[in-house]
């Protein structure tokens, strides 16, 4: 493809070599460089491409696109951006011939609900006839491939080639998780999302190399409504009117507001044997009766976020209640099946605020107990381990603390730090390190009514320890635990 090509919608000066010239790769990893390649130099957090600058020229890179100065021979074309990062965006999406726009694609931002609701708008999508693709922080699925998410929001070339992928196997559609980071380092640059949502947001990611600050945090999510033909945001949410500020789309509401377009009503909570769920009325945009089995009132948003989403796909109202009733996301509030008598979950609440929110809507089914099994990564904040600690001691009537990724850690170092935190509280606890031990000792202590939160792990199908991580799945550990004590 013509050098020329790539460049079309970008602000750039070409500083040494020709416009005319042809490129046959273009790559972000020096490693990858090789004869007619176009290098990006991307400024990460932990290397800078500019530095292999005369590594990828000696490779053959015919061109490089660069935002600093670089010295290459003169036969090496360099374009100068102000961000390489927006260019590589730009760059990769005219490389693999502007897939997006061959696609209805749907992005979801916000701190929680993100990885819920693109499941569930593909479960009701796919339930209607439509053929859709996923891009999240568990995974990507294009038609029957799934690839391991590294990032929730990948670079955007791999963005690109799997819009492009998607086009390839027939999708009409794409739902992706789109993460503040991946807003901030224009991961989603270079195409205009169809319809751009809005979950909700809390103070998160706030830290070295994410964000400075709440305003930051704020800004970068609301950078997705300059983004999108559509928007459709979460009346409630009090930050709401700062995430907006400057958005270019159309704009509707969910949430349980009177002013929302699309409301929740008449909220009832649903036991069944093993199984938790909630119904509602949706009023507003749609009228009619939702039931799902998922509990609590952030399944609600979740819920009333894909019934909005799956409107302007004109779904029927039958399709989309038959594939809320049915769906289930991995490692997201998944009821496992143990036994009539109590109800056992795993879940992906890794911090105090996720884990707050997850025992406090399950306080609200009234179970005999409810008991909440976890431990915390090694090689991160101790602050977690506490915070954590002090939560499940406070909200659960008996906590399991076990093992999560001790990485480089100890677990008895971790568990003792949880410990630290429990011991603020008049909560009990048993500890055992030995995660599958501590799985089968909560099976085996259940209680007719109790409801056991597996927390931390969720969709996560591997241990980390020094270095090296284990196969485990706790959907295999249960199996097995079952098994032997059939």
């Amino acid at each position: 493809m013509r050098l020329t090509e790539l460049l079309q919608n970008l602000e750039y000066i070409c500083v040494q070599g020709s416009l005319d010239t042809e490129v046959r790769s273009v790559v972000f990893d020096s490693r990858k460089a090789d004869k007619d390649s176009l290098f990006i130099c991307i400024k990460g957090a932990v290397s800078d491409g500019h530095k292999y600058a005369e590594d990828v020229a000696a490779k053959g890179a015919s061109v490089l696109v660069v935002q600093d100065h670089v010295a290459v021979p003169e036969h090496v074309t360099v374009i100068k951006v102000p961000d390489s990062r927006y260019a590589m965006a730009c760059i990769s999406a005219a490389w693999f011939g502007h897939p997006a726009e061959k696609l209805k694609v749907i992005g979801i931002t916000g701190t929680k609900g993100k990885t819920t609701t693109t499941y569930l708008v593909k479960s009701i999508l796919e339930n209607a006839g439509h053929k859709v693709g996923l891009i999240g922080t568990i995974e990507a699925i294009i038609g029957d491939k799934v690839i391991p998410a590294a990032n929730t929001t990948p670079e955007s070339y791999v963005v690109q080639q799997y819009f492009a992928e998607m086009v390839e196997a027939g999708c009409d559609s794409v739902v992706m998780e789109v993460s503040s980071q991946g807003l901030m380092l224009h991961r989603t640059a270079g195409f205009l999302f169809d319809l751009g949502i809005f979950t909700n947001i809390e103070p998160d990611h706030i830290g070295p190399n994410e964000h400075k600050d709440f305003e930051d945090y704020m800004h970068c999510k609301g950078m997705l409504f300059k983004q999108c033909r559509v928007g459709i945001v979460n009346a409630d949410d009090e930050h709401l009117e700062k995430v907006l500020e400057g958005h270019t789309c159309s704009l509707e509401t969910f949430g349980f507001s009177e002013k929302a377009d699309l409301r929740a009503k008449d909220l009832h909570l649903v036991t069944g044997k093993g199984t938790l769920g909630i119904a509602y009325q949706a009023e507003g945009l749609m009228n009619f009766p939702v039931e799902i089995d998922l509990p609590g009132k952030f399944s609600v948003y979740n819920s009333l976020t894909a019934i909005a989403i799956c409107r302007h796909f004109g779904v029927s109202v039958e399709n989309i209640q038959k594939a809320l009733k049915a769906a289930k996301v991995k490692g997201r509030i998944e009821m496992v099946k143990v036994s009539d008598d109590f109800t056992l979950m795993i879940d992906y609440a890794h911090n105090a605020m996720s884990l707050e929110s997850l025992l406090t809507t399950l306080r609200e089914y009234e179970p005999a107990r409810l008991v909440c099994l976890f431990g915390c990564g090694g090689n991160r904040s101790k602050l977690r381990r506490y915070e954590m600690g002090e939560v499940s001691g406070r909200l659960a009537d008996l906590t399991i603390i076990t093992s999560d990724n001790p990485r480089d850690e100890e677990p008895q170092a971790i568990i003792d730090d949880i410990k630290i935190g429990i011991s603020k509280t008049a909560g009990h606890y048993v500890e055992i390190a030995d995660r599958k031990e501590a799985i089968a000792y909560a099976i085996r202590h259940g209680q007719p009514g109790d409801i056991i939160v597996l927390a931390g792990k969720g969709h996560e199908d591997y241990q980390e320890i020094k270095g090296k991580k284990y196969p485990m799945d706790e959907r295999d550990l249960i199996r097995d635990i079952l098994a032997e004590q059939a």
